[in-house]
């Protein structure tokens, strides 16, 4: 009598633990966000709360006709494939009907996700008049196996349909450590594992989808950018992806200021987000500023119509020396007439050379000197032209004279302002968002990759302290990435070294985070950035 209640009393203690176990995995199965993984705690939980030697996770494919192998794993067998092993799954789906429509029903697995029932089996090899288990046979033969008791029990998601089979097999007596069948409290706790893991498996592909939704979107508005201007199109994916590189380089780093700087999976996604949606303010931006290629460049480059003007110049020029030859016809003065005709060679000359010297003007270069700053401007208003309208009107418009004297690049200081613009439409945009928990933090990453460790950027003149870390880094990759870019209308992209130089003095002036820098030069990260989106001949830096 004692001994009974005595092995009662550990069976019950055994059942409370078990159920202790399945409130634990319960628990896990909702934090976790890799469904690989999600799938395989699934299987390994049920196999522990039963002892059963193997098992076997099957997932309803998308058009709901089969179930496909997601995971299996036999310990015995040291077989273990699908999940987060190296080896996939290579058995073919499970039809859940024939081809005449009928249901499958002589496969247990399919029996089981067509019916909605749970199928627990004493010993397979005695079930042949129900189920087909010629495979499984065959599996025993080639194996040494033996393929005893079976327990399938069926995954229903919140709607009641079924996404998902859990089978495991051949439950092992913890005193005998021989295959025993599965024990009604075994059925019980996989079937409210099962539920459990429905629902975390449902949440978590709902999840997938949204957030695959989310991104399309994201996308839709970096093709929509891309489709307005060819040159921020590749800006918008090459930030995003120096960023996760220069992130996860701080991440590892292990001594000095980043030693304490990590990212979890939600951090990397919250920045992958940002990085995405760091410029979709350039939506608002006209494309005729992100487009400037060169200084008098708007719908069109309007050098063409001072090339026009020179040659209005050059033919009054030409037509002055034809009426003063004409009033020489009535004296033979061929002295006077070669004289004429030199005045005007020098006249033509000089036109074309400052032709010449204001096309080159219209380039944006790095920096322009004051001499030739003076020079425009002379040309600009020493000639006189006669106007559409037949008004004499100076040869460049004061608008004309402003972009031509741009003293570096191609944008006027309003156009800057307009350029300068699209951080704080993007911030203002972004800020409209109800963005979940996890990803509170993507306007103020994404907003910052103007500002300046010394308080000098825009839009805000934050400093270094009040900016995040994953701020900082975007801002080291905007620069980066624009100075070696190859596809803006207004440069070639750098060379390597040329674009570290320039980091470096940013460094040293307050632009952007030392540390950060220091990390991007040790770990060689933009080695690995240039080997992905650069050209052979800018890679001149190992």
């Amino acid at each position: 009598m004692q001994a009974s209640t005595h092995s009662k009393l550990a069976t019950v203690q055994s059942l409370l633990a078990r159920l202790e176990q399945l409130n634990t995995v319960g628990a896990a199965l909702s934090r976790e966000r890799n469904i690989s993984r999600l799938l395989e705690q699934i299987l390994l939980a049920a196999k522990a709360i039963t002892r059963a030697d193997g098992g076997t996770l099957y997932r309803t494919t998308a058009d709901g006709k089969e179930l496909q192998f997601e995971i299996l794993r036999t310990d015995s067998l040291n077989i273990w494939m699908g999940g987060t092993s190296d080896q996939s799954v290579g058995f073919p789906n499970i039809a859940l009907h024939k081809p005449n429509g009928e249901p499958n029903d002589a496969l247990v697995a399919a029996y089981a996700a067509i019916h909605g029932v749970t199928v627990n089996i004493a010993d397979a090899y005695d079930e042949t008049d129900r189920f087909d288990f010629s495979g499984t046979r065959g599996f025993d033969k080639r194996t040494g196996y033996r393929s005893q008791s079976f327990l399938t029990v069926p995954m229903c998601d919140h709607e009641g349909a079924i996404i998902g089979v859990l089978q495991l097999i051949n439950a092992i007596n913890p005193q005998t450590r021989q295959v025993q069948p599965f024990t009604e409290a075994d059925q019980s706790l996989v079937e409210s594992l099962a539920s459990q893991a429905a629902i975390a498996l449902s949440n978590r592909i709902l999840l997938t989808q949204l957030e695959n939704l989310f991104e399309s979107f994201v996308g839709l508005i970096n093709l929509a950018i891309d489709e307005k201007s060819p040159y921020t199109g590749g800006h918008c994916q090459r930030v995003p992806e120096l960023t996760m590189m220069l992130a996860e380089a701080a991440h590892a780093t292990s001594s000095g200021p980043l030693a304490e700087f990590s990212l979890t999976d939600a951090d990397r996604y919250e920045l992958k987000i940002a990085g995405l949606l760091h410029d979709c303010g350039k939506i608002t931006t006209p494309v005729h500023v992100v487009d400037k290629a060169t200084k008098l460049h708007t719908l069109f480059d309007r050098i063409a119509l001072i090339d026009t003007r020179f040659e209005v110049l050059k033919r009054d020029a030409e037509i002055a020396t034809l009426r003063e030859q004409l009033a020489l016809r009535t004296v033979t003065d061929s002295a006077a007439e070669v004289a004429l005709m030199k005045r005007s060679a020098s006249v033509q000359d000089q036109l074309n050379e400052e032709r010449e010297f204001l096309r080159a003007a219209n380039v944006g270069g790095e920096a322009m000197s004051d001499a030739d700053v003076t020079r425009v401007r002379q040309i600009g208003l020493q000639h006189q032209w006669r106007n559409v309208d037949g008004v004499q009107a100076d040869f460049l418009s004061s608008e004309e004279l402003e972009n031509l004297c741009i003293r570096k690049g191609t944008l006027t200081a309003a156009e800057r302002e307009i350029i300068n613009h699209h951080i704080v439409a993007t911030i203002k945009m972004l800020e409209k968002l109800p963005w979940p928990r996890h990803l509170k933090n993507v306007p103020e990453y994404a907003g910052g990759h103007h500002e300046r460790m010394d308080g000098k950027g825009y839009p805000k003149g934050l400093t270094r302290e009040q900016m995040s870390v994953q701020a900082r880094v975007m801002g080291i990759a905007d620069i980066f990435e624009a100075l070696t870019a190859s596809d803006r209308p207004y440069k070639l992209g750098m060379k390597m070294s040329q674009a570290l130089s320039i980091l470096e003095n940013f460094k040293r002036n307050g632009h952007i985070d030392p540390d950060l820098y220091d990390v991007f030069i040790q770990r060689k990260v933009y080695q690995q950035y240039g080997e992905r989106f650069l050209s052979v001949a800018q890679l001149d830096v190992d």
